[in-house]
């Protein structure tokens, strides 16, 4: 536990660390960058090496790979303030840190390729089964495969993606006869991007194309068994306590603060307009409204209900793991269901402001409008959608709920 002690609390105030200033201060370059990053479907390079710079991209990489190693709550906040200023750029940062840290599970000479050259590398790609094909060969495999969500494919160093290996032409299984699945990182150099498969109603500017990779070698320091679950602690040799905590402190939340950040650009953008428009029709600003108020209230109490259960329980969590006991699976239960509701609670938020915001709603130029979309597509991932509730009820009435709250 000594490695743990090192970082056992938790920053009494998020908003003053010096990463998360970072963040606030990037938002008017992120927004002066919008209309390009919609346009071109990706990050503009110039703001990626500014993101880069601010040391956005090696956030959850261990101190002794050039990391900052920060606490999950910080991790959160920068996501959360990128994303009030571009959902796509709060996206494209939290997806990248989930896939450095599914690295981290990688073998030594694997952790060292990949993050072993100064610069941090920037993953995209997908750590969910399915997509690519392998043979076995000496050293590694030959591997084809087509991937979906290449999420930053077009600024990224590295593709994580999952396959299947065949023998004799049949997937290898597991001891139980299920589908055996191994994770792997290309090169980006490797990897071809299938032009026009992100065409979406938000979220344009991620870039998540579908990517190939046609009989390329996969050596075999670049690959490790997918366990069934995002993270499965496979980094867990790594000493501190952000290692040492479960995956649910980390997948779910990272999605959640990308919502709720854009939830609160969508309030503030509400704001602002209520304070000049007058509807037509009418003798009085929007804002004198008490429709309009109640709304403001309502959204406001409900976003942060929401994100203070988040932090609430992935606090409880950590500060479980730095006492040196083991997390429960109540504990865990909360801790996955709590990015859910920080999600439903910022889209009932964003619902609200979008009804009061009249037909400035709808314009395609409205930041309210850019926000709705945003965040509906944000809303619709996995990681933060409806089933994680019977799975969470399941643990707290003490019954069976599979291997996905470890």
């Amino acid at each position: 536990m000594d490695a743990i002690a090192e970082d056992a609390h938790l920053p009494a105030d998020v908003d003053a660390q010096p990463l998360v200033q970072a963040a606030i201060a990037l938002r008017p370059e992120i927004r002066r960058y919008h209309a390009q990053i919609e346009r071109e479907q990706r990050l503009a390079p110039p703001l990626v090496e500014q993101l880069r710079a601010a040391g956005f991209y090696r956030m959850v990489i261990p101190r002794s790979l050039g990391g900052l190693q920060v606490d999950t709550l910080t991790y959160l906040r920068v996501v959360e303030v990128l994303a009030e200023a571009a959902g796509s750029v709060g996206w494209n940062v939290c997806n990248n840190s989930i896939g450095q840290l599914v690295s981290l599970g990688l073998p030594d000479q694997g952790v060292e390729e990949v993050h072993g050259q100064g610069a941090p590398s920037i993953i995209a790609g997908t750590a969910v089964q399915g997509g690519g094909q392998a043979v076995p060969v000496a050293g590694g495999y030959r591997i084809s495969g087509r991937w979906t969500f290449g999420t930053g494919c077009q600024e990224a160093d590295w593709m994580l993606g999952s396959f299947q290996i065949l023998d004799d032409g049949q997937p290898r299984r597991r001891a139980d006869g299920g589908s055996l699945y191994w994770r792997a990182l290309f090169p980006s150099a490797e990897a071809q991007v299938v032009p026009g498969s992100w065409e979406v109603a938000g979220l344009r500017g991620t870039g998540s194309f579908d990517w190939t990779v046609k009989d390329v070698f996969l050596p075999e320091h670049r690959t490790m068994v997918h366990a069934g679950v995002p993270l499965d602690n496979q980094w867990s040799r790594w000493p501190g306590l952000t290692y040492a905590l479960p995956s649910v402190c980390w997948v779910g939340p990272h999605h959640s603060s990308v919502i709720t950040g854009i939830a609160r650009a969508g309030i503030d953008a509400f704001i602002e307009l209520a304070a000049d428009k007058t509807p037509r029709g009418r003798t009085f600003r929007l804002n004198d409204s008490p429709q309009v108020q109640e709304a403001v209230g309502r959204a406001d109490a409900m976003l942060n209900a929401g994100r203070i259960y988040r932090s609430a329980m992935i606090t409880e969590i950590w500060n479980t793991i730095a006492a040196g006991k083991e997390s429960t699976l109540e504990q865990r239960s909360r801790c996955r269901l709590a990015p859910v509701y920080a999600a439903e609670c910022a889209r009932d938020a964003m619902d609200l402001m979008y009804r009061h915001g009249g037909s400035t709603s709808f314009k395609t130029e409205s930041r309210l409008a850019e926000c709705w979309r945003d965040l509906h597509v944000v809303g619709q991932t996995v990681t933060i959608g409806p089933e994680w509730y019977p799975i969470g009820g399941r643990a707290l009435l003490g019954m069976d709920t599979g291997p996905r709250l470890r």
